[in-house]
């Protein structure tokens, strides 16, 4: 059984999308914003890529944003299955 079933579909590929985005977005924001305060920007990559990112939130420094790409990995693989779970039976013709 191949990975790439599960992650090459509209949906999987999608959800990656908004994650980048939301990353990047974060990325920019920590770098090139001026804040009075702290910025609660770095948040949105753990919602996003939530319930699995939420798992790894309390390791120290950079394993908590390893959970991040463990998250939209794992949330991706889930969303792809359903996808194509739910694409197959449309699919198929009826007896």
């Amino acid at each position: 059984m191949h990975a790439s079933r599960y992650f090459l579909n509209p949906l999987a590929l999608g959800y990656l999308l908004v994650v980048a985005a939301v990353a990047g977005w974060v990325g920019v924001d920590a770098l090139f914003v001026e804040h009075a305060d702290a910025s609660l920007a770095g948040v949105w990559v753990f919602v996003v890529t939530a319930p699995a990112s939420l798992l790894f939130v309390m390791l120290p420094g950079a394993l908590a944003w390893a959970g991040t790409v463990v998250g939209a990995v794992v949330n991706a693989a889930v969303l792809g299955a359903a996808y194509r779970s739910l694409s197959g039976r449309r699919l198929r013709p009826t007896a």
